[in-house]
């Protein structure tokens, strides 16, 4: 019996752990992020389809990163999937992300569509550490779908 009592007592440490060791981490940056954070990339690209130029909403998403300022971390592009990125800045440059982040990361903040000038455009692709062919091949402005973070998480 009191065997019994050892190897269940053993089983639910096991148990505990195993879900403790399952739980993601994540570092968080600026404010911290509350409120629902199940929204996922393809339910936070329609709510960007649906937005008209100057809407502005408040939303909570995780997606993947797909590049990072490579000067300071200033700002940094989601992945939306379907070809399609949002551009992230932080709420008054009050914090700014590792260079070498990656993975993923869920945002809190204000999400809009805006158009980016082409010297904006040649700005940010400079700090990506583009080429100059590259950086020259830029011609026109492009609709972005933006986000000002107040508070990031990323996924250790």
């Amino acid at each position: 019996m009191k065997n019994m009592k050892v190897i269940q007592l053993f089983g639910l440490i096991l148990m505990t752990c195993g879900i403790v060791s399952c739980q993601r981490q994540f570092e968080n940056f600026g404010a911290e992020v509350k409120g629902d954070r199940s929204t996922m990339t393809t339910a936070m690209l329609k709510k960007y389809e649906s937005l008209k130029e100057n809407d502005t909403i408040q939303a909570t998403f995780e997606a993947p990163i797909n590049s990072v300022c490579a000067k300071k971390g200033c700002w940094m592009r989601l992945d939306m999937g379907n070809g399609q990125e949002t551009m992230v800045r932080f709420k008054d440059y009050g914090f700014f992300m590792p260079l070498d982040a990656k993975g993923n990361v869920i945002v809190q903040g204000k999400a809009f569509v805006s158009k980016t000038s082409v010297e904006d455009l040649k700005h940010y692709a400079k700090d990506a550490g583009k080429s100059e062919e590259e950086i020259a091949a830029i011609t026109k402005p492009e609709v972005t779908y933006s986000f000002i973070a107040d508070g990031v998480l990323l996924e250790k």
